[in-house]
């Protein structure tokens, strides 16, 4: 399952052409009985047509139920708006729990119990984006899958659902679901800190507030941005072991401690970035799918760990597996309800070249990983996008093929700006490894007040680049691109001497930038804009329109915020 968090969309995606002259609730009122042949000849006559509206939402997914939303631009054309009858339902039949797990298969039709409630979800199980996975509730309750994605608990959500209802459980069988509460997968996750802006609850996504991300060059841990997919998985140190496979050596198997005293320990600072940093850009624009991230989904940390090359070595790589293997898969521990686990991959040259810095890590800024950055072991990529640096690491595999997760194969990829959910073909694309040149200011905020007597202003911010390449300049403008400031780059914590240049191909961590420059004698409002070149000379694009993608992702226009300045009285 898929992270959900804007499916407020759906409320806009209005009722498609329907039948149905009353909601569910009233039309029971057209039979006396709940005798099987009346439910059949009703829900004949007067069938659902939420089909696509309703796609995903048992999956959770993000992506999938986007494409499941947009499948038929021209069937919502023909939206309309159905008659609003306001009634009470008088007499609901009564169904056994007995009764409704009979209802588990497409020939015997799929119900499903909600709070007391009994609906017949039949006629979407096969537009469901999300596969089969959707049958695992047939015949039982939908609050343990439901519970995996708070999304389900919106109102909006909960009015779609309404239109398949078909009856009550028994009062008895309520008694008995309330005496089993359904366990949250969310319960276990860790305290997180209170400055977290928090994108989603369940998965947890958060960034920390802008002003505070460029005050280290070391970002924290517990303000480090959190992107979890999945609940947080309890995993035993004691118990841990990671298992690496498709190598001529056989299946190796490594426990916590084999991690820590069989190979050499090695560190890298490096800076991870979400794919969907600064999002919320591309929104403005043109509404996308995804969490609404601003620009500080991206924080920089030092991590400790085995080399993943090492590690390989032991397990039998040589020189010739590159003949057939192209690919290092990588599962996390974390699963949904079907226990299908967080996946991804990176190609097998990054993985064992002794310049990739690829770390199996078990610190994270000297201390063990916090249980939302991966504990007890994740993967540290350095250069590449945060989807493959995958957290709570459980197994490898070298592989001629790419991971088949979802997160690999149908997620986090990059469209041209007309490209929509009913042309996007997602096996087109390749993913995101590499991210492109970026930078944004986290100082001042956007909308905020100086006053004309201070006579300058300082700016701050952020510049990073992927796949190794180095930051070598920022420049700044106070008026929308018109004139330029250089800004001066810190590789280090203030106070202290700037780390040198590392070798080329191996920048892995941000740069902080500044730049004070004397407010412009008749201005009444800065537009401040940012951008940043790296050692191969890539900059970044000067407007959002033209990277603009259906998934919001890559988002590396310059960076704006305007400012007021107030006069002196």
């Amino acid at each position: 399952m898929l992270l959900l968090k804007h499916c407020q969309s759906l409320t806009r995606v209005g009722r498609l052409k329907t039948q149905r002259p009353l909601q569910a609730s009233c039309a029971v009122r057209l039979w006396s009985s709940s005798s099987e042949d009346q439910r059949k000849q009703y829900q004949h006559t007067h069938k659902p047509s939420w089909r696509h509206a309703l796609a995903g939402l048992l999956a959770g997914s993000g992506a999938v139920l986007a494409y499941g939303l947009h499948y038929r631009k021209a069937e919502r054309a023909a939206t309309t708006t159905a008659i609003q009858t306001v009634c009470k339902a008088s007499s609901l039949p009564i169904f056994s729990q007995e009764e409704v797990t009979k209802h588990c298969s497409l020939e015997d039709g799929v119900w499903v119990t909600y709070k007391g409630s009994v609906y017949d979800i039949t006629d979407f199980v096969a537009m469901h984006p999300g596969g089969d996975k959707i049958m695992l509730a047939a015949g039982g309750a939908l609050e343990p899958f439901w519970a995996l994605y708070a999304v389900h608990s919106q109102d909006h959500v909960l009015d779609i659902l309404s239109e398949y209802k078909v009856g009550e459980l028994s009062a008895e069988d309520q008694r008995k679901q309330q005496t089993v509460k359904s366990s949250d997968p969310y319960s276990s996750d860790p305290e997180r800190h209170p400055a977290l802006r928090i994108n989603s609850l369940k998965p947890f996504n958060a960034e920390p507030p802008p002003e505070i991300l460029s005050d280290n060059y070391i970002t924290p841990s517990a303000i480090f941005f959190k992107r979890n997919h999945l609940p947080v998985p309890r995993v035993d140190p004691a118990s841990y072991q990671l298992q690496v496979e498709g190598l001529p050596g056989g299946v190796l198997t490594l426990s916590l401690d084999d991690l820590k005293t069989r190979y050499p320990k090695h560190t890298v600072t490096a800076t991870l970035q979400c794919a969907g940093n600064r999002r919320s850009e591309m929104n403005k624009v043109k509404q996308v799918k995804g969490l609404n991230w601003g620009i500080a989904a991206i924080s920089n940390a030092t991590w400790g760990g085995a080399r993943l090359r090492d590690v390989l070595l032991e397990a039998g790589y040589r020189p010739d597996v590159a003949q057939w293997a192209r690919h290092v898969q990588f599962e996390g521990l974390d699963k949904d309800v079907t226990g299908t686990t967080y996946g991804a991959s990176i190609p097998l040259n990054k993985a064992v070249s002794e310049e990739g810095d690829v770390l199996l890590a078990y610190e994270m800024n000297g201390e063990d990983l916090p249980a939302d950055h991966g504990y007890p072991v994740r993967v540290v990529v350095p250069g590449t996008v945060g989807a493959r640096n995958v957290k709570w690491l459980g197994k490898i595999i070298v592989s001629a093929e790419e991971s088949s997760s979802h997160w690999q194969q149908n997620d986090y990829k990059g469209f041209s700006p007309g490209t929509d959910w009913d042309t996007v073909d997602f096996k087109s694309a390749p993913a995101i490894q590499e991210l492109p040149i970026q930078s944004a200011i986290t100082q001042p905020a956007d909308g905020a007040v100086i006053d004309r007597s201070a006579e300058e202003v300082t700016v701050k911010g952020y510049a990073w680049s992927g796949g190794g390449r180095e930051v070598v300049r920022v420049d700044v403008s106070l008026d929308g691109g018109n004139t330029w400031h250089v800004a001066q780059l810190n590789s280090g914590e203030k106070g202290q001497v700037s780390a040198p240049s590392p070798p080329p191909g191996r920048a892995w961590a941000w740069k902080l930038w500044e730049v004070t420059a004397p407010l412009p004698p008749k201005a009444q409002e800065l537009d401040i804009v940012c951008k940043a070149v790296d050692n191969s000379y890539n900059m970044q694009p000067d407007s959002v329109p033209p990277i603009w993608n259906l998934r919001g992702v890559l988002s590396n226009a310059w960076h704006r915020v305007k400012v007021k300045i107030e006069e002196d009285e």
